[in-house]
């Protein structure tokens, strides 16, 4: 039996004209419905108080665990909008798996499959009027999505270093349109020889805050010189290409393959990344995770041995790289326009998500 996440309405929701006003340009993570998905675990108790309330800020004392040890743990994923007006979602058993593998890395307890499914089912159900109409053909490129974020966090109040025996679990929902508002194009990335996200034994498998934060320097240091995104390697060698800060990476070669950096502990096990190595042999390519040498890489782009570069992720899907650079100078990708693999791939997603095309992997899940 999972988690009950009955409903406790909003005494005082939005209208649907304030409703109305937001989906017609809901931008990213700007604009939140009218309820979460909220429960407890306590060491004594397990999981409880599980239900589905107003949405609304948390008292935390100025102790808790979460404000001074970081010990926390979030997903991301999207509600879809079809053309019969229903809602699915795009493989949330794996979301509801890399939380768990996540939660046992940061010393959290596990929330079960059916509990993660059932509160984002319950939260979804209450909240359905946000989700926005998708696009109902490929052209019509709206990409409009409700956007679902899962976390939990140490709400024990205790200073001690240990992992708490109090955590808080939620799930909030976001109207969400393109994660690039000026539409799809060519990012130039900044390749971080400085900064790293992530060491061996550390915690870059696990979707934790403290990873991303360790990006934003980075980040920043990329804007300074004018790019969009930063792309980190190793901590040890400072050799081998690993992911973006927050998105995983793949290349094309012209000998036919598409090829992603191996995991080895220290990236992100992204949903998207595995999806498309399942479509790559349905593309004419074949799917190889290795490590890939920041030499390769820039060589194979300057020679075009490697013809597309590409990042991925749940929010932005898929984003064309056009352009790799460091201190050493600039490597242009395809030309600094999107390869036809990558747009062919993306747009297979989409419409597999938007139901415009047949689901034959099993991926989707139908909410309401």
């Amino acid at each position: 039996m999972s988690l009950p996440f009955d409903l406790r309405p909003h005494p005082s929701p939005r209208s649907d004209a304030e409703r109305a006003a937001i989906l017609a340009d809901p931008g990213f993570g700007v604009h939140f419905t009218d309820h979460m998905a909220v429960a407890t675990w306590t060491s004594t108790d397990g999981w409880h108080d599980s239900a589905v309330v107003p949405y609304g800020p948390f008292t935390l004392d100025p102790a808790t665990a979460v404000l001074h040890y970081a010990q926390e743990i979030f997903e991301g994923l999207k509600a879809y909008r079809h053309a019969d007006g229903s809602v699915w979602t795009f493989r949330p058993d794996q979301n509801a798996a890399r939380l768990a593998r996540s939660a046992r890395r940061m010393a959290l307890p596990e929330l079960s499959e059916a509990d993660f499914l059932a509160g984002i089912e319950a939260l979804v159900a209450a909240d359905e009027a946000w989700v926005p109409e998708g696009a109902r053909s490929a052209a019509q490129e709206s990409e409009q999505s409700l956007y679902l974020r899962p976390f939990m966090f140490a709400s024990e109040s205790f200073l001690g270093v240990r992992a708490a025996r109090r955590v808080t679990y939620c799930c909030i929902a976001s109207p969400a349109g393109p994660y690039f508002a000026s539409g799809v194009h060519p990012v130039r990335i900044w390749i971080s020889t400085t900064y790293n996200r992530s060491g061996p034994g550390g915690t870059g498998a696990a979707k934790t805050g403290g990873n991303y934060a360790a990006s934003l320097l980075a980040q920043a240091e990329a804007a300074d010189k004018g790019f969009d995104q930063v792309m980190f390697t190793d901590a040890v060698e400072q050799r081998w290409v690993e992911e973006l800060g927050g998105m995983n990476v793949y290349l094309v070669t012209t000998d036919g393959e598409l090829v992603t950096p191996a995991l080895t502990g220290t990236i992100l096990e992204g949903v998207t990344r595995d999806s498309i190595l399942t479509l790559a042999r349905e593309f004419g390519l074949t799917p190889v995770e290795r490590q890939i040498a920041m030499t390769e890489l820039l060589e194979g782009v300057d020679s075009g041995a490697i013809s597309e570069v590409f990042a991925c992720g749940t929010a932005a899907v898929i984003t064309p790289i056009g352009l790799l650079a460091d201190d050493a100078g600039e490597h242009k990708v395809s030309a600094g326009v999107t390869g036809e693999v990558t747009a062919a791939i993306r747009k297979n997603l989409l419409d597999v998500q938007y139901g415009r095309a047949e689901d034959t992997h099993g991926w989707m899940r139908k909410i309401v």
